[in-house]
């Protein structure tokens, strides 16, 4: 496993009371299916053209008009923003995609390689930090309804680099964090009732 889907997991694994209800997932619904459990009432899969025929919906969060609001009582997006270049108007999307009371629950890369095969097709444009974040998230949720965390220190993050598995690395060394080194960043973001 990499060293940021460990991360991944850990943080939906401790934010799973969340995934309730009608769950949203990019790309695919493996996470909503392994953390959601029965709590889940509908499942969703959001891609942004066709081409993935377990999409149930076909949208591209930079086009405001596709973006009906308040559908969902969650949403998880993993590893997605960085890949798109507008990134204000698909978090003001996402933002309306949620009904009030729900959760977006989301991570993005801060030390990483980029994707070679996205960069070729569709772009792979950002690298965030905490700082970035709390500016983005902000213009959509109030400060009070978001947590962001990063993960990671200088021996995952030289490791992740490297290609080294998580399951190379000592957990001791995995849970250490030191914000220096912010390899990933994951965010809990609920939408004000």
């Amino acid at each position: 496993m990499p060293i940021d889907r460990y991360y991944i997991d850990r943080f939906l694994e401790s934010n799973a009371v969340h995934i309730r209800g009608r769950v949203l997932e990019v790309a695919g619904n493996e996470y909503t299916e392994k953390y959601g459990g029965d709590r889940v009432e509908r499942s969703d899969i959001l891609h942004p053209t066709d081409g993935n025929s377990r999409a149930t919906m076909i949208v591209d969060l930079t086009d405001s008009s596709q973006v009906t609001e308040a559908l969902f009582d969650c949403i998880i997006c993993t590893q997605t923003l960085q890949f798109i270049f507008d990134v204000n108007t698909a978090m003001a999307s996402l933002y309306r995609f949620l009904k009030p009371g729900g959760n977006l629950l989301m991570s993005v890369p801060g030390i990483s390689q980029i994707s070679p095969e996205d960069m070729e097709n569709t772009g792979d444009f950002w690298r965030f930090t905490t700082a970035s974040l709390r500016r983005l998230l902000y213009a959509q949720f109030r400060a009070d309804d978001v947590r962001i965390e990063s993960h990671g220190n200088v021996k995952t993050s030289v490791g992740f680099l490297h290609g080294i598995a998580a399951n190379e690395i000592p957990e001791k060394e995995l849970v250490d964090n030191d914000p220096r080194f912010q390899l990933l960043l994951t965010v809990v973001a609920t939408k004000s009732i």
